[in-house]
Parts: C-alpha cells; sequence; structure tokens
C-alpha cells in the first residue's frame, strides 16, 4: 500500500516522498524581486526529507506583482540568484520547484505604480482595472513562457504555474471575474482558453520531458462562479495541454476560506479531480498531522499533500513526520 513516505514521480522527475511544501509568499525577497539569503535560508532550513519544495510565487511581470518582497521571474537578471536558490536546496538533497503568477487585479497600485490589469471591470472590485485587449493577453502568454524558460535556465526541478487564489488565471476562468465577450470571456471553453494557451506555450518552451504542475483553483465557493464539475472538465483540458501534476486548492475563495475548516479541507475537491483525470494530484489544506497525511493517501483520495503553515511553525516538519511515521 503507497503511503506518504514512499516516492512518486512527475514527468522525469522522482521524489523521495509525497511530502510537498506549498508555496507560500513570505517576504524575503528583495526591492525588485531579487532571491536574499534570508529567502535561500528560508528554503533550506526546511529542506531535510521534504518530498520537493515549492516557493511562493514569482511575479512574471512588474505589473503583476502583489505583495512586497515577493520573489520575481520577469527578467534574465533574476536568474544567477534563483540559480542560487536552487543549488542550496539540492545540496540538502531536495528538490524544488518554482511558481509563477501575475496578480492581474489584484496588484495593488501603490506597490505597480498604476492600475491594476485585468479580464474586465468588474462592480465592486477595489480598484478600477485596466482591461486587457486581446493582444496584450497573447502577449502575457509569451512572458509566462520567458519565465518559464528562466525556471528552467535557474535549475529549478519543476514549474508550478498558478491558476488560483483569484490571480489573473484564475480571473479568467471565474465567470465572476470574467465579463468579456471575445474569445476569451464567456463559455467555458472561452474561459479556458487563456490559462490553456499558457500551459501550452509554457511546454512547447520547456520540452516533453520537463515537469509541469498547475495549481487549480477548483471551486469559488460563491454562487455564480467556478464549480468543481468545470474544474473537473478544466482539469482533463490542462492534462491534454502538457500539465503533468495539479495542485488543487480555492478559486476566488482563496487558499484558507472561512466555510471550510480542520485536516486537508480541499482534500475532498482533489479527490474528485483525481476520479477525472491520470496525473499526480496534490491535496491538502491546513494539514499538521503526518498520520492523516499518510492516510489519505494510502486511501488514494491523493497522490501527494502539500503542507503550507505547519511549515512555517516547524521548519522541521518533514523530518519529525518521516520520523513519526517510522516509529522513530
Amino acid at each position: 500500500m503507497t503511503g506518504l513516505l514512499d516516492s512518486v514521480r512527475i514527468n522525469s522527475l522522482v521524489i523521495e516522498n509525497r511530502i510537498q511544501m506549498a508555496p507560500m509568499s513570505v517576504g524575503y525577497a528583495g526591492e525588485n524581486g531579487e532571491v536574499t539569503d534570508k529567502l535561500i535560508k528560508h528554503y533550506v532550513d526546511r529542506a531535510e526529507k521534504t518530498g520537493i519544495i515549492i516557493t511562493g510565487h514569482a511575479y512574471v511581470e512588474p505589473v503583476g506583482q502583489f505583495n512586497k518582497g515577493q520573489l520575481g521571474i520577469f527578467s534574465d537578471e533574476h536568474v544567477p540568484g534563483l540559480r542560487k536558490l536552487t543549488k542550496a536546496v539540492h545540496d540538502v538533497g531536495t528538490p524544488i520547484g518554482v511558481q509563477i503568477s501575475h496578480a492581474g487585479g489584484l496588484a495593488p497600485p501603490s506597490l505597480v505604480g498604476q492600475a491594476p490589469v485585468a479580464p474586465s471591470l468588474v462592480p465592486g472590485a477595489k480598484e478600477t482595472p485596466i482591461v486587457l485587449t486581446e493582444s496584450q493577453v497573447e502577449e502575457l502568454v509569451e512572458k509566462f513562457a520567458q519565465a518559464a524558460e528562466r525556471a528552467v535556465n535557474a535549475e529549478f526541478d519543476l514549474l508550478e504555474i498558478h491558476g488560483a487564489h483569484g490571480f489573473l488565471l484564475n480571473q479568467f476562468f471565474s465567470p465572476l471575474t470574467n465579463k468579456r465577450e471575445d474569445r476569451y470571456g464567456g463559455s467555458l471553453e472561452n474561459r479556458m482558453r487563456f490559462p490553456l494557451q499558457v500551459v501550452t506555450r509554457i511546454r512547447e518552451v520547456v520540452g516533453k520531458n520537463y515537469p509541469l504542475e498547475y495549481r487549480l483553483g477548483s471551486d469559488d465557493l460563491s454562487p455564480g462562479g467556478i464549480t468543481l464539475e468545470e474544474s473537473k472538465v478544466f482539469a482533463e483540458e490542462l492534462v491534454n495541454a502538457g500539465i503533468d501534476s495539479l495542485n488543487v486548492s480555492g478559486g476566488l475563495c482563496g487558499g484558507q476560506p472561512s466555510s471550510l475548516s480542520g485536516e486537508g479541507f480541499f482534500v475532498s475537491h482533489a479527490e474528485t479531480i483525481k476520479k477525472a483525470v491520470n496525473v499526480v494530484i496534490v491535496g491538502g489544506g491546513g494539514i499538521t498531522d503526518p498520520e492523516y497525511a499518510d492516510r489519505v493517501i494510502k486511501e488514494e483520495r491523493v497522490d501527494m499533500v502539500f503542507v503550507g503553515r505547519a511549515f512555517l511553525k516547524d521548519p522541521k516538519w518533514a523530518a519529525n513526520a518521516v520520523k513519526k511515521l517510522k516509529g522513530g
């Protein structure tokens, strides 16, 4: 019976166990998104016995920044620092992936120096965004692809594309934030178009053997928003476009929705997606107990677990989990 401590393969990458340190932005990057010694130490401190680390989201263009101290991947000048980060984690014996994102309508004007860009004008938004034209959307596809190329050059072992938590790709997929009437809005097919173009282009850039993961905002948990039924269809299309693994989380509701609680509050969503596709499915949400994590894998509800805030509280969470499950 496969459990938490068994290896797992994502495309060409074999991971020693099924613990994924979830992407969390800790605000330790430099003013222009550059890697700092403090950021490197944060990940190295958490690398022991962790199956794979995924960095907090790195923004693919300056107007896509979400918070101060966020990691950047929008310039070739970031690559040497990113390579220093990957080497430091590799020296511990742990693989590391980078999550790439664009904040879209969530980008603070005070931080990015202009109004945010978004799929649509949505009533009630905190800031009035600049609505992206079709040609600007196509330009953004290339910016995601360029970021992916930098990730490969920086020797990350995996790339995760952030399509959850209300960020730009999620904004295009959700009918609550996408009110467009062109080929990027309206029907499910049209709302999937931009994220799928991003995935397709990235796959072209990184080649067929490079591991690609998509963080899927599976449910907005709001009337009129994304549903799990739509996400099952989207998951199939993502896999067809070249995705090797899906990290299943929340949509516009974010990663810690007030309506969900308890251990593994997104595991049931991941389990639903797992029934629709044949790729590695990563589930989690509030996981703190290694025995629970081991159980949901043994029950074949998910293939890996993502663990986030538990790592912030205890940098040795993975090492302690391995020890506990081995009876040490």
